[in-house]
């Protein structure tokens, strides 16, 4: 059982104050059946994948299993999704779940997981990684090398921003985010800037990219947990521009310039044309970890130069491009398991494969993203089919689960029949604050293919249904279109009503 912090006094963060979680109660919002629930979520239309359909209700009714009330004694503040693996909150899979969960947001609030974690943010801006749902005791103390990570947070909140364009909610994670973001800075850094993890803080537990480090950073700096800090302060300087916190945005935007100049100046390996981890005397991980990916989601830090032949190992038969794709360690990297994928060593999840595919959409690689997440579909599909069941995490070279894997594990095996599905599989994303939609349609079908029921903004919907000669969209909000296929784009603005576009 966890034990209570020993009590002695540390810096308290002037943020903390602003963080409305903290002084939130609990208050029951019943929420409805599923089958009740069924008509407020998204009815994806694939008469010639009616396997990937199936999996899709298949993983939302599993969620719904899976919706809990808090304790009590845990002094939680919101109902949440269980990710029905072990009986904590964790960090990595609510930051997840929230994602597929955005989707589903007119029946339950799938931000609930983050708002308890919020709610036991300490003064200093310390979150524990790990918390009990019964006790609501943090599972590790807060200066634990494992107690907190990864800092992927404010990524997740301004994504859910920029799907739904709910700014109060924005203003509102907003000081715990930045407090937070400076506790990181703070106790996780090492004197140059750079950043370290151990390979559970990081969530990628037993891959050997770092030497003995599953619970230790070994004093190297961490490729990941450097990015997600770059990618980070420039999401929070996003965030402070949009609700005019020009001071903060200032800070933020300059300690992204520097991370920026780290990360390029230490962590990248000219002879591996990829971002690796470094030791404390300058050498190279000889792993090439999906980890690395992370810098695909921040704009600025990949020089033009060296994108292309990052990306190339996505495309490569011996690095990443296996018969499921995309494996956490690449295929010629020591250690790789090819049978089970060991875990993280080898093993495709669900909550990276999201991750790369959302930064492949970043770099305009629509394409290639497309690929992967049909490849990663179809062979999720394939398992289900056998086992009647989703899975932590695959194998990477059959289509069989992992080893070891959690079975129905819906915090993050729902990703791919439900988010991977809709924004890449179909190809559908919103940007509502600019009152923009995206089709990227790379799908081959004979058939009328989309989406019905689509969710925009706080309370609007969208039936998108196409063939390759005509689009049929049916909208209660005007927006701004943008279609995309392999070989051209357009854009067109949208009325509310019922609207037909010829393709051809």
């Amino acid at each position: 059982m966890p034990q209570p912090h020993p009590k002695f006094e540390r810096p308290s963060d002037p943020l903390i104050e602003h963080n409305q979680f903290r002084q939130q109660t609990y208050v029951t919002q019943p929420w409805p059946s599923f089958a009740v629930a069924k008509a407020a979520l998204p009815q994806p239309i694939l008469p010639e994948h009616e396997s990937w359909t199936k999996l899709y209700w298949h993983a939302w009714e599993l969620a719904w299993q899976n919706l809990r009330q808090p304790r009590p004694e845990s002094g939680f503040v919101a109902d949440f999704l269980d990710a029905a693996t072990d009986d904590y909150c964790f960090m990595w899979d609510s930051a997840f779940m929230s994602q597929f969960g955005l989707y589903g947001r007119r029946a339950f609030d799938f931000t609930g997981n983050l708002d308890n974690l919020y709610a036991k943010q300490h003064n200093d801006g310390f979150l524990c990684r790990q918390i009990d749902l019964a006790t609501g005791e943090d599972f590790f103390y807060p200066f634990d090398p494992n107690g907190t990570g990864p800092n992927i947070l404010a990524w997740v909140e301004w994504r859910s921003y920029r799907f739904t364009g709910d700014d109060g909610r924005l203003a509102k994670v907003f000081p715990p985010l930045v407090a937070y973001h400076r506790w990181c800075r703070a106790n996780r850094t090492w004197p140059n800037g750079l950043y370290w993890a151990t390979g559970h803080s990081s969530g990628l537990s037993n891959q050997p990219r770092v030497p003995n480090s599953s619970f230790h950073h070994r004093h190297w700096s961490w490729v990941d947990a450097s990015m997600q800090a770059s990618l980070n302060s420039l999401i929070l300087a996003q965030m402070a521009s949009t609700l005019k916190e020009s001071t903060l945005a200032d800070e933020l935007e300059a300690e992204h310039a520097r991370l920026v100049d780290l990360i390029n100046k230490h962590h990248w390996n000219e002879a591996a044309q990829f971002y690796q981890d470094v030791s404390p005397d300058g050498r190279f991980s000889p792993i090439k970890s999906i980890a690395a990916y992370w810098g695909l989601l921040d704009s600025g830090l990949i020089p033009e130069k060296r994108l292309e032949p990052f990306v190339q190992a996505l495309r490569e038969n011996w690095a990443f491009k296996l018969p499921h794709r995309v494996p956490s360690q690449s295929a010629d990297s020591e250690g790789y398991n090819f049978e089970s994928g060991h875990y993280w060593r080898g093993g495709v999840w669900p909550s990276s494969n999201f991750m790369v595919l959302r930064g492949l959409r970043q770099i305009g690689q629509h394409g290639l993203a497309h690929e992967i997440a049909v490849n990663h579909l179809l062979n999720v599909t394939k398992v289900y089919e056998r086992t009647g069941s989703l899975w932590e995490n695959y194998a990477p070279e059959t289509a069989a689960p992992g080893a070891p894997a959690a079975e129905n594990p819906v915090g993050m095996a729902g990703l791919s029949p439900i988010a991977i599905l809709l924004e890449d599989v179909i190809g559908i994303s919103v940007d509502w604050p600019q009152r923009r939609v995206f089709w990227d349609r790379r799908l081959v079908s004979e058939r009328p293919y989309g989406v019905e029921n689509y969710p925009l903004g706080p309370d609007g919907k969208l039936s998108m249904v196409a063939d390759a000669t005509k689009l049929v969209l049916t909208t209660d909000l005007p927006f701004t279109l943008t279609l995309r296929d392999a070989s051209q784009s357009m854009q067109t603005a949208v009325p509310s009503g019922t609207t037909e576009i010829d393709l051809e």
